[in-house]
C-alpha cells in the first residue's frame, strides 16, 4: 500500500465536511458574537508570532554578518613571550 504525501500529514486529511463540522461546533460553543473576537485574537497572535520570528531571523543574520566582518583576535602570548618582552624593556633603560 503506497501512501500519498498529503495523507501522511494530519492536516492533509481534513476535508471540507470536517471543516464545516468544526465551524459549527465552534459557533455553538462560543456563539455568533464571540467568534469574531476569537478570530481577531487568533489573528493578532499569529501576526505577533510572525513578527517575533522575523526579528529573530534578522538578529541571527546581523550576528552572522558581524562574525564575518570581525577580524580574528590576536593569539594570546605565552608566559615566556611576556617575560622576554618585559626583560627587553628593562634592558633599554638609560645607564648612568
Amino acid at each position: 500500500m503506497e501512501l500519498h504525501p498529503m495523507n501522511s500529514l494530519p492536516l492533509g486529511m481534513i476535508g471540507s465536511t470536517e471543516i464545516l463540522v468544526i465551524a459549527v461546533v465552534v459557533l455553538i460553543l462560543f456563539g455568533a458574537k464571540k467568534v469574531p473576537e476569537l478570530m481577531k485574537g487568533v489573528g493578532t497572535g499569529i501576526r505577533e508570532f510572525k513578527k517575533a520570528s522575523r526579528d529573530v531571523q534578522e538578529e541571527l543574520h546581523r550576528a552572522m554578518d558581524e562574525v564575518e566582518r570581525t577580524p580574528p583576535a590576536p593569539t594570546p602570548k605565552t608566559p615566556q613571550e611576556s617575560l622576554s618582552q618585559s626583560s627587553q624593556r628593562t634592558d633599554l633603560s638609560p645607564k648612568a
